[in-house]
């Protein structure tokens, strides 16, 4: 396996551990892979969504978004990665005015030295 091979795989692991980390709802396992200095891009508001800079802005959202979504869950349809890249398209489902309810979207991330240096998202619709 060639370097950029190899990065590739710890691209895939990364994110496929982050991945598992935010679905346990587990913000320790989810900061404990992002940089310190990560940028995070929600969804909301559109058209272009919220900017979070930096390990503590991005660990407040994800404490709030836990707290207000405690069955929210990412399914993963694809993963792929190139080098540091890499695309997740996943639906997002939890439970709205106690019917079930989902989203469709995409996150691409960065990965440097390790862990998720970015994670830019995009919804359909």
């Amino acid at each position: 396996m060639n370097d950029y091979e190899k990065k590739t795989s710890l691209t895939l692991s990364v994110v496929e551990n982050f991945n598992t980390a935010f679905n346990n709802h587990d913000v320790e396992a989810v900061m404990n892979l992002m940089t310190e200095d990560c940028v995070f891009e929600n969804t909301a508001p559109m058209p272009d969504g919220t900017r979070l800079e930096g390990a503590a802005a991005v660990r407040e959202f994800w404490e709030k978004f836990f707290t207000n979504s405690p069955d929210a869950h990412f399914e993963a349809e694809e993963i792929f990665a190139a080098g540091n890249r890499c695309i997740v398209r996943w639906i997002y489902r939890k439970m709205k005015d106690g019917q079930p309810w989902h989203l469709r979207g995409v996150d691409v991330f960065k990965i440097v030295d390790g862990k998720v240096a970015e994670k830019l998202a995009y919804v359909k619709g």
